[in-house]
């Protein structure tokens, strides 16, 4: 697209803004990069005015310096998320084997692909979109993904094998789903929000099977909310798995990480 005048991009901005956006010189600079055409960069502005997540008008998300592609009806990765990447590489650094359990886009086994190097990587989810949607991501790695209700959706050979299980499970409890921002609230899967009652009942299941896909010395890891922690240790715990807590202040991420006992 040919350079835009200042006063062009001022408008851009002043539209953002008058529609709430926080950031909204920033996210000026992303859709002038994006739009090709002036008829495009209107489409962008107007979807981006009427709520759309702005991950949703670029078609990616940044994650761990990688650009995710993400769809409309499909979990955008949280920044925050990054941090259970982080963990899971400090776990096992020499990792080979790596599944990505309610894998929305493929973020977190994608950005584990990229920081271990070759491995074989396996990622699921139960939502035909989200798996549509990884596919795109983990090609390059060399990566599986299989649809299918958590473990039930992984070859059997994986079994004692994995060296990384990470599961961004859904953790809102269903009676917090409404008060979620507008962004996720009305333009991503509930699947990927809700977590039952207590928020918990998905990372119940995850723990539950873990340790008979785990390898000598995987880990399996799952993000949750501060408040919902010791109750999440304590179902680990329940199912045979040496619990920790690692936590993040600064993103306010938590990562509770099981081991074999």
């Amino acid at each position: 697209m040919p350079p835009l005048s200042p006063s062009a991009r001022d408008s851009v901005v002043a539209a953002l803004r008058a529609a709430g956006c926080v950031f909204a010189e920033d996210e000026a600079r992303l859709i002038l990069a994006a739009a090709r055409t002036p008829q495009e960069l209107s489409g962008l502005v107007d979807r981006r005015v009427a709520g759309l997540p702005l991950e949703l008008v670029l078609g990616w998300a940044e994650f761990r310096g990688l650009r995710i592609a993400v769809e409309p009806g499909v979990f955008v990765p949280r920044r925050r998320t990054e941090f259970l990447v982080e963990q899971a590489l400090a776990q096992a650094p020499h990792a080979s084997v790596v599944v990505d359990l309610c894998c929305g886009s493929g973020a977190v086994g994608t950005a584990l692909a990229a920081a271990l190097g070759e491995v074989e990587l396996h990622a699921a989810d139960i939502d035909p979109a989200a798996v549509r949607c990884a596919r795109r991501n983990v090609a390059g790695a060399g990566g599986h993904v299989h649809e299918g209700d958590l473990y039930e959706a992984l070859p059997a050979g994986l079994r004692g094998r994995i060296d990384i299980l990470a599961a961004n499970v859904p953790y809102v409890p269903t009676g917090e789903v409404g008060l979620l921002p507008a962004e996720a609230r009305d333009h991503e899967p509930l699947v990927a929000l809700d977590g039952g009652g207590d928020g918990l009942d998905v990372l119940r299941r995850v723990a539950a099977g873990a340790l008979r896909w785990l390898a000598p010395g995987g880990c399996v890891l799952v993000e949750t909310s501060e408040a919902q922690v010791p109750a999440a240790v304590e179902v680990f715990t329940g199912s045979g798995l040496t619990a920790c807590v690692a936590t993040d202040e600064e993103r306010y991420a938590h990562v509770v990480i099981g081991t074999g006992a």
